[in-house]
This record gives C-alpha cells, sequence and structure tokens, in this order.
C-alpha cells in the first residue's frame, strides 16, 4: 500500500521561506516521477513542481521557478521543496504526489497523493 505524507508546513512571512517534506513508503522513488500541487480556496489543483525518478529532470511551474526547488532522496525515499521568497498568493494547502512513468503536470495522472500540508504566507 502506497503512502505519501507530507510536513513541514505552516505560517512565513511574505519573502520568508519554508520547506515541505514528503516521505513515501509502498513505492520505490527511483522508479515513480513524484510531484507538488497546490490548492487555494476556491481553486483548481495546480502543478507546482515535478523531479523525474531519476532525479534528473525538475520542471517547475511558471510562478514559482526561481523560488522553489524540488529535490530527491532515493535513499530516504523523500521528496523535498525548498520555498523562498514566498508570496502571499503562495497559500494553499501543498500536495506531495507520485505516479509510474514520466513527468507531467496533470494532477489526474498521478495516482497516489498525500493527505497535504498547509501553506500559509502572510503579507
Amino acid at each position: 500500500q502506497v503512502q505519501l505524507v507530507e510536513s513541514g508546513g505552516g505560517l512565513a512571512q511574505a519573502g520568508g521561506s519554508l520547506r515541505l517534506s514528503c516521505a513515501a513508503s509502498g513505492l520505490t522513488f527511483s522508479r515513480h516521477t513524484m510531484g507538488w500541487f497546490r490548492q487555494a480556496p476556491g481553486k483548481e489543483r495546480e502543478f507546482v513542481a515535478g523531479i523525474s525518478w531519476s532525479g534528473d529532470t525538475t520542471y517547475y511551474a511558471d510562478s514559482v521557478k526561481g523560488r522553489f526547488t524540488i529535490s530527491g532522496d532515493n535513499a530516504k525515499n523523500t521528496v523535498n521543496l525548498q520555498m523562498n521568497s514566498l508570496k502571499p498568493e503562495d497559500t494553499a494547502i501543498y500536495y506531495c504526489a507520485g505516479r509510474w512513468g514520466t513527468m507531467t503536470t496533470k494532477s489526474e495522472m498521478y495516482p497516489y497523493w498525500g493527505q497535504g500540508t498547509q501553506v500559509t504566507v502572510s503579507s
């Protein structure tokens, strides 16, 4: 049974930083593409960042490019999202997701999801 558990969310001021982590069990990171998505109140879930199973390919939404960094640790089966220069519009519930196969920004292509962690950025 696949289980993804996010941690590291919380409250930050604009311009600050937070680091999210996703611990996986039941799947092998080295065989899956992992992604981070977020959903703000009243909005659809959107892709934030993704990392290929090999770890050598990353992809970011334009809204976070240059501010967020995704990284994976296959030995620990964790994927992290370092978020810097946070903005109030980054406020959302952040979800870790995984899929077998190539990277995609489409949430419906990810069968495995964590429960989400709240990130709130104050102005």
